[in-house]
């Protein structure tokens, strides 16, 4: 039956707290399973205080579910320590309640690549964190093709939205606000996909219940892609301010501040998404289960109008 369907989002962060919202909205059960117990409260959602990296602590949560979904999201510079836990207890989740498992993911995995990021293109990445992504999805593939689970990955670009770690959030916006100048990590001019979180959480409903999903990552239903400069001016000129002043941050300061800085010290590794055009191809997801993105519009306006 319908109405006896459980789903159990993982992590309340933005995409996590977004999808439970919307599942809950359709009238769907929704558990959302978060470290701490402190945030607002959502309606139709039962909020539930469990440690992601513990099957005991996830069975005890949720010890039933037909469907999971991934939205945990680690400490940036502590990826290979505790993104392999979480996954592996995901899994035996998964298993335990015969629940489909849809995990959000990003292009990390792909690594350094010249041309349009396509899903089928090999996991080549090196770096760590790109490498902890690559190895979770080859092993749910694998899992999946073995017939012991059900799993699927949407894979969206960089996030737009009010967040500490959007590259368009707390460090563009509430600057431009104040007439402040912004300095930004990377080329200006490259052409770069961004992807909006509602259009994540929109893909993962979409693949967690169409079976031709399973077992195939998706990339999330972006807009064209656009340079870090023409995203400032667009969020400028929705504020109200003209000619934005906006920066680089010099290659020799990025080094200095990634001494001390854990955090700058792994994006360091990212630098090729920016230093380059990185465009992700989203045909694939659009074509199979009829999904547009947002309008630019209104991914610039919900941006602003969230400060």
């Amino acid at each position: 039956m319908m109405d006896s369907e459980i789903h159990v989002v993982i992590g309340s962060g933005t995409v996590g707290t977004i999808l439970a919202k919307k599942i809950a909205a359709s009238g769907q059960k929704v558990l959302l399973i978060s470290r701490s117990n402190k945030q607002a409260e959502i309606p139709n959602v039962t909020r539930v205080q469990a440690d992601a990296s513990s099957i005991s602590s996830l069975t005890s949560a949720a010890p039933k579910a037909d469907y999971l979904y991934n939205c945990a999201n680690p400490p940036y510079n502590k990826w290979q320590e505790q993104w392999p836990p979480i996954h592996k207890a995901l899994i035996e989740l998964a298993m335990k309640t015969g629940a489909v498992l849809v995990t959000c993911s990003n292009l990390y995995g792909y690594g350094p690549h010249k041309g349009v990021l396509t899903e089928d293109l090999p996991l080549n990445a090196t770096w760590k964190n790109g490498r902890v992504r690559a190895d979770m999805w080859l092993e749910l593939k694998e899992l999946h093709d073995a017939g012991k689970m059900r799993a699927t990955e949407v894979r969206g670009s960089d996030y737009i939205a009010a967040s500490d770690q959007s590259r368009m959030g707390d460090r563009v916006v509430p600057r431009l606000k104040e007439g402040r100048s912004v300095q930004l990590l990377g080329e200006l001019d490259k052409l770069h996909t961004w992807t909006d979180p509602e259009d994540v959480a929109n893909l993962m409903m979409v693949v967690a219940k169409e079976e031709v999903a399973w077992g195939k990552p998706w990339h999330v239903p972006s807009n064209g892609p656009m340079t870090q400069r023409h995203v400032v001016r667009d969020i400028a000129l929705e504020i109200g301010v003209k000619n934005p002043k906006v920066s680089s941050v010099p290659a020799i300061v990025e080094r200095a501040l990634g001494l001390f800085n854990p955090v700058m010290r792994e994006l360091s590794h990212s630098a090729y998404q920016f230093n380059a055009p990185f465009i992700m191809s989203d045909e694939r997801a659009r074509k199979a289960f009829g999904l547009k993105p947002k309008s630019w519009s209104s991914v610039i306006k919900d941006l602003v109008a969230a400060y």
